[in-house]
């Protein structure tokens, strides 16, 4: 007995009534794309793929596609709300027919796509990113780091052809104050799949040298902006917020903050809001040394006059004590001066005393006698003669020095050694708050004096 039999086409064919009468016209899926191509006609052909919850897996395929007209709308429409181009690699929502065909097997057609979905998506992995970091404990360790002080030796990040990268040195050479920026670049990919493992690359080699930088920046101008996905990459958060230099980040677009972005300590829009963040944090540290500058001066200024005061104030402190004692000293000669005038009268007229006494029993010695007392007399009366003289001289010497010694005390002998008095109307100007702008002065010098006004 032999067994019905049909050919391959009519089971192809009774499949596809049997899918065409059975399943809605239209279905949406969620789906991973994998394979996108575009032929020379503009049809879109690629896979839809699904992964299990560790995505190593795959749990079904399917081949789509996306006629020209259709694929033209649809991915403007996308990339336009998602800023990234459809590619490979993104979870999409998108409505399906489902086609079965007796060549060419099974099929979805693409009809519609909501972008709403793959933003979805890529926000929950930015979210379970920062998740992470949090948890890891570095979410900020960046942001933490304080940027040195000046901060003008940069290590640059960026491909060496982008357009913002010649901006970015262009404003910082060009700056109105004329700070010197030192740079390195560190070249690396800034878009598409080598993108992560490049600028990780440029870190690791910055680390080497950390010591010759002040910060890091990472600049991407010039490229498309929707090429972003490489920056909400969890190694190279990790690797940015724990890098021990303050990471500035201008990569040039002005969608939602990218993790990178977070991570950093700085976050810029293009690469030239980096170098004006740059020049404005020198334009402060500048500011800020002025300040201390002038802080200096016036405390140097107001130590100067303290002490010129008080340099005034102990003159004429000295001169007056010394004035007092030389007074003293004269006081002290003229009364030793009078003692001793009073006690050689003294000494003259007990003298004279004794020789009225001893004079009648003299003239009744010998004259031989008469002649030894008076050559003794006479020796006494001469030794006491150059004792007196020789304590005048001593005295008047001694005179002498105090003399010179207030000499050159006197103001007149402080003028001659260069210093100056000022004046107005006669009276000794000791502050400088005791003049005003307009005010008549008079230098005193030694060899003459110089009338003056107040500016």
């Amino acid at each position: 007995m032999s067994n019905p039999a049909i050919s391959l086409y009519e089971l192809n064919n009774l499949i596809k009534n049997v899918l065409d009468d059975s399943l809605p016209e239209m279905f949406w899926i969620r789906a991973e794309t994998s394979d996108v191509r575009v032929n020379q006609n503009g049809h879109c052909y690629l896979e839809f793929i699904e992964k299990d919850i560790n995505g190593r897996n795959l749990l079904a395929k399917a081949r789509g596609m996306i006629w020209a007209n259709t694929f033209f709308m649809l991915k403007a429409y996308f990339e336009n709300a998602t800023k990234q181009p459809f590619t490979s690699g993104i979870k999409v929502l998108v409505q399906v027919s489902v086609q079965f065909h007796e060549l060419y097997g099974f099929s979805l057609t693409i009809h519609d796509i909501d972008p709403s979905y793959t933003l979805g998506d890529q926000a929950l992995n930015r979210a379970a990113i920062l998740k992470q970091l949090e948890e890891e404990g570095v979410l900020n360790l960046n942001k933490e780091l304080e940027l040195p002080v000046p901060t003008n030796r940069i290590a640059i990040i960026s491909s060496p052809t982008a357009a913002g990268y010649e901006d970015f040195l262009d404003q910082l050479a060009g700056n109105v104050y004329g700070f010197i920026f030192y740079t390195k670049l560190f070249a690396a990919v800034m878009q598409g799949d080598r993108s992560e493992d490049s600028i990780i690359s440029a870190l690791e080699r910055i680390y080497e040298y950390q010591d010759c930088f002040d910060a890091v920046v990472i600049i991407r101008g010039g490229g498309a902006t929707s090429d972003l996905s490489s920056f909400d990459s969890y190694l190279l958060a990790a690797s940015c917020a724990q890098f021990p230099l303050p990471i500035i980040t201008g990569i040039g677009h002005e969608r939602d903050d990218t993790v990178l972005d977070i991570v950093a300590h700085t976050r810029a829009k293009t690469p030239t809001a980096v170098a004006e963040f740059l020049i404005g944090n020198m334009a402060e540290t500048a500011l800020e040394l002025d300040e201390i500058a002038q802080n200096i001066v016036m405390l140097t200024t107001q130590r100067l006059q303290d002490e010129a005061v008080q340099l005034s104030v102990f003159e004429t402190k000295n001169s007056f004590v010394l004035k007092a004692w030389y007074k003293e000293q004269v006081a002290t000669l003229s009364s030793t001066k009078d003692f001793l005038s009073r006690s050689l009268q003294r000494v003259k007229k007990e003298k004279q005393n004794r020789l009225t006494v001893y004079e009648d029993a003299l003239i009744k010695k010998s004259q031989q006698s008469v002649k030894e007392n008076l050559s003794k007399f006479e020796l006494i009366e001469s030794t006491l003669k150059r004792v007196t003289q020789q304590q005048f001289k001593d005295k008047n010497i001694q005179l002498n020095t105090y003399e010179k010694h207030l000499e050159l005390a006197s103001p007149e002998n402080i003028l001659k050694k260069g210093y100056t008095l000022t004046m107005q109307n006669g009276k000794v100007i000791k502050q400088s708050s005791s003049v005003n702008r307009g005010d008549e002065i008079t230098t005193v010098f030694s060899d003459g004096r110089v009338d003056s006004v107040v500016k």
